[in-house]
This record gives structure tokens, C-alpha cells and sequence, in this order.
């Protein structure tokens, strides 16, 4: 398990309070040894005017699992936090209506850098969007 803290859905639902997965609707659904899972809704909030999913939208899912997922990395009361900084995404396919599912899984997590893996699928198990992200440990001043 590359876990420090170890996961649990209702805790990583009370980190989104507030935030933009919350506003995004999105919900954790699944936590593993090695990868989280969310989904997030494709409805008024995640679209754009042509009526698919806003591949901003997908990036906000992206991020969001890959920080916390290395918030989870972090021992409990460590005074360093996680921040972006480099993010990629390509945008596969459409999605119009229903949900799409986010998993995030590690590249690498080392000392003061991790890269995580995002793949976000349909319900029908497309992949909607791969992401990779880069994430720096820094102090939390």
C-alpha cells in the first residue's frame, strides 16, 4: 500500500466540502492499495455550451484525485502539502449525459515529487480523457 493515511470515502467526501469537487459534484467511490476512483456527474456543471463535457471540467477531476491522492502519501500531521505543477490532459472522446469515472494511480511518488496517472472513462468504460499529473512537496508556510 503506498498509503500514509489511509482512505476512507466518507473522509475524502469531508476534504470536498466547499471546494470545486464539490461544486463539481463529484463523489468518491472506491479506494485501493494503490488508486483512488470519483465520479463526477456530466450535467449543467460540467458542460459547455455544446452540451459536452467541458474538458476543464475533466482536468478539475484530474487534479483533484492526483492532490489528494498525494495528500494520502503524507504522513498525518506533516507540515508539507501537496501543489500542481504540471498538468496534461487529452480529451478522447465526448461525453453528453450521465457520469464519468476518474482513477487515479502512481507513476512515481518520491520524497518531494509524485506523478500520477488519471484515466477518466463513461459508464460504458471509455476512455473519456487521460491525464498525467506532477505534483511538487513543498512546506506549508
Amino acid at each position: 500500500m503506498i498509503w500514509k493515511q489511509k482512505p476512507q470515502l466518507a473522509g475524502l467526501q469531508k476534504i470536498c466540502l466547499n471546494t470545486m469537487c464539490d461544486h463539481l459534484g463529484v463523489e468518491f467511490t472506491e479506494c485501493g492499495d494503490d488508486f483512488l476512483v470519483a465520479k463526477m456527474p456530466v450535467d449543467r456543471r460540467t458542460k459547455q455550451p455544446a452540451g459536452l463535457l467541458h474538458g476543464g471540467a475533466s482536468v478539475a477531476l484530474a487534479e483533484s484525485l492526483g492532490s489528494i491522492a498525494s495528500a494520502l502519501c503524507l504522513e498525518a500531521g506533516s507540515t508539507k502539502m501537496p501543489v500542481g505543477i504540471e498538468i496534461n490532459a487529452n480529451h478522447l472522446k465526448s461525453a453528453r449525459s450521465g457520469f464519468v469515472y476518474g482513477k487515479v494511480t502512481p507513476l512515481r511518488v518520491g520524497k518531494n515529487l509524485h506523478v500520477w496517472n488519471i484515466e477518466i472513462k463513461n459508464e460504458a468504460q471509455e476512455i473519456v480523457c487521460m491525464s498525467r499529473l506532477t505534483v511538487m512537496i513543498v512546506e506549508n508556510s
